[in-house]
């Protein structure tokens, strides 16, 4: 005996001794598509039950339809292996046969629960995968800088000016602004305490020793990081996804003469002049305050700085800078050489440069700290 039909739309569900028969019905179409998800919706069977799938009576079949109809019979647990397909002409089969092998390639394999061993396996791969990338490029900068030095006239002088002019002259006023601003709040903070002891002249020697030793260095250089190390993976991640450094490399030419060699060397030579006037503005900065809050004359608080401040500690301060900048452009430029050929890898590529850059700024200057803790 059979039962009655379950609608007389689109669909039409009729069940037997021998299994269900869906019956198909009309324009199944992507206008049509709510209607359909509407009725296919309230289809119900039984668990295991045999389907046949009648398309005799179907007008018209798209891919939309197609799909809307295996994902319901999927969610009820037919999958398409399963199903009897009866009446369907051969466009329409065909279109089933492969709207399924789509759906097929595009199942997400199942969510798996890494274990601690997996995860560290894991990151000890990309760990090792990544020294090895970061000591190709190394070798290919120490090539290059080779080679640069045997036959000057590599050298790309147009390009160093660019990088110059964006590295150094550009950077000046935020460097003179932080730092001055360093050095006001220092020397505010440090008079603070002294001025309880009556020993207010003694600002000029805690501002003149940490300001050229520590602070005008290590902010010159974070800054520096933050502003062109940055740049410079966003500029060489941006040639890497329009492919203009694989056109550099067909022309010949040698993409680290050419991008990362001017980098280098311009961001060398500017930091140490960059952290000499950020010395400057430090220490005008807390002459200021001094002046200001205690007492201490411009012409008293120079004379006490050129007394109290040996020359040995400003070179200091000064010789760390290029070891600074290879760190910096050195990630900066291996950053931008990795990125992969998308905009949301370039993004990830600049962030990474930076904290990357901050921390090992952080860790030379610690190892300078260590290796030279007597200030002279």
């Amino acid at each position: 005996m059979t039962a009655p039909p379950h609608s007389d739309g689109y669909c039409r569900l009729e069940t037997g001794a021998t299994g269900a028969v869906l019956r198909l019905t009309g324009h199944w179409r992507l206008a049509n598509l709510p209607a359909l998800h509407a009725e296919l919706s309230g289809i119900a069977l039984e668990p295991g039950q045999p389907l046949t799938v009648d398309g005799s009576a179907l007008a018209s079949l798209d891919s939309a339809a197609a799909n809307r109809l295996l994902t319901q019979l999927g969610a009820l647990g037919y999958a398409f292996d399963r199903l009897r397909l009866v009446g369907f002409g051969p466009r329409e089969m065909g279109l089933l046969r492969l709207v399924a092998e789509r759906r097929a390639a595009c199942t997400l394999p199942p969510l798996t629960r890494r274990g601690l061993r997996r995860m560290v396996g894991w990151h000890v791969f990309r760990l090792g995968r990544a020294t090895v990338s970061t000591l190709a490029f190394l070798g290919q900068t120490a090539q290059a800088l080779a080679q640069l030095i045997t036959r000057p006239g590599l050298l790309r002088t147009r390009e160093l000016a660019v990088q110059l002019e964006m590295v150094g002259l550009r950077a000046v006023p935020i460097i003179v602004m932080m730092n001055w601003l360093i050095g006001v709040v220092f020397a505010y903070l440090l008079g603070i305490q002294v001025q309880k002891f009556g020993a207010n002249i003694f600002v000029v020697d805690g501002v003149g020793l940490a300001i050229t030793r520590e602070l005008a260095p290590l902010i010159t250089a974070v800054l520096v990081a933050g502003r062109s190390g940055a740049a410079f993976t966003a500029h060489l991640g941006a040639m890497k996804v329009n492919q203009e450094i694989d056109a550099i490399a067909v022309m010949g030419l040698s993409p680290w003469q050419v991008l990362v060699l001017p980098r280098i060397l311009a961001l060398a030579l500017m930091l140490p002049l960059l952290t000499a006037v950020a010395d400057v503005a430090g220490i005008l900065g807390a002459a200021l305050v001094a002046d200001w809050h205690l007492g201490v004359t411009p012409t008293t608080f120079f004379d006490r700085l050129q007394e109290r401040l040996p020359l040995n500690t400003v070179v200091f301060g000064l010789v760390k800078t290029p070891v600074f900048a290879l760190a910096i452009a050195l990630i900066a430029c291996h950053k931008g050489f990795a990125v992969q050929r998308d905009a949301r890898s370039v993004g990830l590529a600049t962030t990474a440069t930076v904290v990357h850059s901050i921390v090992a700024v952080i860790l030379i200057d610690a190892a300078f700290a260590v290796a030279y803790p007597e200030i002279k």
